[in-house]
């Protein structure tokens, strides 16, 4: 079955518009409440980022899991994946998550987490699709849900982080500039670095409600790049609107991405002896993170593209390290859902360890440039069936002679195909990705 309102990391979009409005989330509350209550289910958690409409979220998710006889413990701002841990330790029946992420301001969605921290399955998400289509109804006031708020959440998600790296680590003598794009890691991410010894300088930190990922964090870096630069920093840490990304900047105030930072930590498992299955990554994780993967003697295998498939293929592979360009990292062999403070981390143990600054440590993988053209389609189009693109494809592969990628991919969330290559030499890459998407727009 086809799901209604659940996409591939729950339900987003702009604030006031269906279903992003106060009165879907009283109602989605109680259904979630419903489903979770006949499976036994008797607490849920909730937290949420900086956004301001968070606080209209969260009231009437409140209202409509205690009508359906659900108790609910409230976290205020904190990390995704912080919920996703508390929702394990505080042995809840579910986490929510008031979030739109990397968005601006005025979006905002709701993702939830099992008690295992880990995204729903489908079969639950649909049940709860099943139960917005029936009247509300509530439960008898004695068994009305309760709420209380847990005032040590940070404390505790603060504490986690440290854990999962050597108790005998210390980031003593190394600055670090750390933007948390005015989100939900503003209180716990400076938190963690300097309870671990560093000189951190903060970036984003003072949200308002309005200035989330607002030229910060890691979708916006040139601030970090110049704070990195002034403060003469030995590294800096950009994190997402909600957490679970993360980009790095080297003391050269060069950017490091997903990809090398997925190679980075890859590599030091692997000489640790501590890596297991394969890498994940998706199909727009660049060629040269495959090749210096190979390298090492290191599978690499690839997702489609978003965290809950890099996670599936994970968990179906016995992987313990997979992620995406984007910063969206899973280390499953400290947690169970991308964690940008936590990836962080393990990027300046192995500095520490192999006494390597970052811009050394990324130099094992070479980039492939690579150029993406978004062709505007009018409906949904059948790449395969469509008149001379495979054959241009095919086309491009040969003239790329093995040392190059082409790839075609249908949005999921705009009305475009995505037309990508990449390849050893950028201006080959940015002719064969215009020649190609010529084909595309005649074709569709």
């Amino acid at each position: 079955m086809s799901k209604k309102y659940f996409g591939t990391d729950g339900i987003r979009g702009r604030v006031g518009e269906h279903p992003i409005t106060a009165e879907f989330m009283l109602k989605l509350g109680w259904a979630t409440g419903r489903v979770l209550g006949r499976a036994g289910g008797d607490l849920v958690i909730i937290g949420k980022d900086t956004r301001i409409s968070g606080y209209m979220f969260e009231s009437a998710l409140e209202a409509g899991l205690s009508a359906a006889g659900i108790d609910i413990r409230l976290l205020g701002p904190m990390p995704t994946p912080g919920i996703a841990y508390l929702t394990r330790t505080l042995h809840a029946c579910a986490g929510i998550v008031i979030s739109a992420s990397h968005n601006p301001y005025f979006d905002n969605g709701i993702k939830f987490f099992s008690r295992q921290g880990t995204k729903l399955p489908d079969e639950v998400e649909l049940a709860i699709e099943e139960e917005l289509d029936k009247p509300m109804e509530t439960v008898d006031s004695a068994r009305l849900g309760k709420a209380e708020r847990v005032p040590d959440a940070p404390g505790r998600y603060i504490e986690f982080c440290k854990s999962t790296v050597p108790m005998s680590l210390s980031l003593r003598g190394l600055k670090i500039a750390v933007d948390c794009a005015n989100g939900a890691t503003y209180g716990v991410a400076p938190s963690v670095f300097d309870e671990l010894g560093a000189d951190v300088v903060k970036v984003g930190t003072h949200p308002d409600g309005l200035n989330i990922n607002r030229d910060c964090g890691s979708t916006r870096p040139e601030q970090l790049q110049k704070t990195v630069r002034e403060h003469a920093a030995d590294v800096g840490i950009a994190l997402d609107g909600d957490g679970d990304r993360v980009i790095m900047v080297d003391s050269r105030g060069e950017l490091v991405d997903g990809d090398e930072l997925l190679f980075i930590i890859a590599r030091s498992r692997r000489q640790q002896g501590k890596l297991s299955g394969s890498v994940v990554g998706t199909l727009m994780s660049n060629l040269g993170l495959e090749h210096a993967l190979q390298a090492h003697g290191i599978a690499f295998e690839r997702a489609r593209v978003g965290d809950r498939y890099v996670l599936e293929l994970l968990q179906q592979n016995g992987g313990t390290l997979g992620g995406e360009s984007s910063g969206h990292i899973i280390c499953l062999d400290r947690t169970t859902t991308g964690d940008g403070i936590v990836a962080a981390l393990q990027v300046l143990t192995t500095m520490i360890q192999d006494g390597k600054p970052l811009h050394e440590l990324k130099a094992g993988m070479k980039k492939y440039p690579q150029h993406m053209i978004n062709v505007p389609v009018g409906r949904s189009v059948n790449l395969t069936a469509a008149p001379g693109v495979q054959e241009a494809v095919r086309a491009v592969e040969r003239r790329l002679n093995g040392r190059g990628r082409v790839l075609l991919r249908p949005s999921g969330t705009e009305p475009v195909v995505r037309v990508m290559v990449e390849g050893e030499d950028e201006q080959t890459v940015r002719e064969e990705a215009g020649h190609l998407a010529t084909v595309v727009a005649a074709a569709v």
